[in-house]
């Protein structure tokens, strides 16, 4: 009779172990989800663009061939720097400080700033640039 209860403490205590678990796990995906949100909330209005339009124009415009691109398939160049992290840098490209109207200047002219730099003019507009200085300042 006592291994049966010895059995069914432990049984217990393994379902107590998984839902516990279950929670936390739901609990930090939840978090992990309103913080996504929360910064695409930020970039997007500090940029004035829409971050979800911008994967295509990474691919457009050749973004993903120089750099290395958190969330874009492929995008593992190793010509220009990490896209990563942008947010929290204190230059862009070096030579200007990390606002989201220099960081679109930037997109649609580098040469402006930085003449000899290998970043090319694309031909992106303004607008396409917001979304992509949207996209990655919410990374």
């Amino acid at each position: 009779m006592s291994d049966l209860k010895a059995a069914t403490r432990l049984t217990l205590l393994l379902s107590l172990s998984a839902g516990l678990f279950a929670a936390v796990t739901v609990f930090v995906v939840a978090g992990m989800i309103a913080d996504r949100q929360e910064r695409t909330g930020i970039a997007q209005a500090l940029t004035n663009g829409g971050a979800s339009r911008a994967l295509p124009l990474l691919r457009k415009f050749g973004c993903s061939g120089c750099h290395t691109i958190p969330g874009v398939p492929g995008a593992d160049g190793q010509v220009g720097g990490p896209l990563s992290g942008l947010s929290g840098r204190v230059y862009i490209g070096g030579v200007l400080t990390n606002s989201s109207d220099h960081m679109v200047e930037w997109i649609v002219a580098p040469q402006r700033f930085s003449p000899n730099t290998a970043m090319p003019i694309t031909g992106i507009t303004e607008a396409e640039a917001r979304d992509v200085a949207a996209y990655l300042y919410q990374r």
